[in-house]
């Protein structure tokens, strides 16, 4: 790892709190927390910091989004199954039993059926 790098992240380690995105204010922390005696090296510490903490702040915005993003999916995706057994709701209104009639009462179709009717079909389809 180059110098300046090694440098930075020293620096980052202890005292992140006092750094930001702005490259003057970088400069005066970097005097408070060190001592720099070169001024082109206490430059490129500073300009690596803010281009450090830029990038964070920007991958972090990136994050928020795509949670943001995801969670809006999640949304469409209830809000659609929602839809999907509300149509189906429709369509079957009610199922009363009266006497051993079980009648289904739709939208579209009624099916009205008798016990006997029941066991006679299933008995055909068992000796086919």
């Amino acid at each position: 790892m180059d110098r300046i790098k090694r440098l930075s992240y020293e620096v980052l380690v202890d005292h992140k709190a006092k750094f930001g995105e702005d490259f003057a204010d970088n400069k005066k922390a970097l005097d408070q927390v060190s001592i720099v005696r070169s001024k082109g090296l206490k430059n490129e510490i500073a300009g690596y910091i803010t281009k450090f903490v830029k990038k964070e702040a920007r991958e972090e915005k990136a994050k928020q989004a795509r949670i943001a993003a995801s969670k809006d999916e999640q949304q469409v995706e209830v809000q659609s199954e929602i839809e999907l057994i509300e149509d189906v709701a429709e369509e079957v209104e009610t199922v009363v039993v009266e006497g051993g009639v079980e009648i289904v009462e739709a939208t579209e179709t009624v099916v009205e059926a008798t016990p006997e009717e029941i066991s006679s079909e299933t008995t055909e389809e068992k000796t086919e």
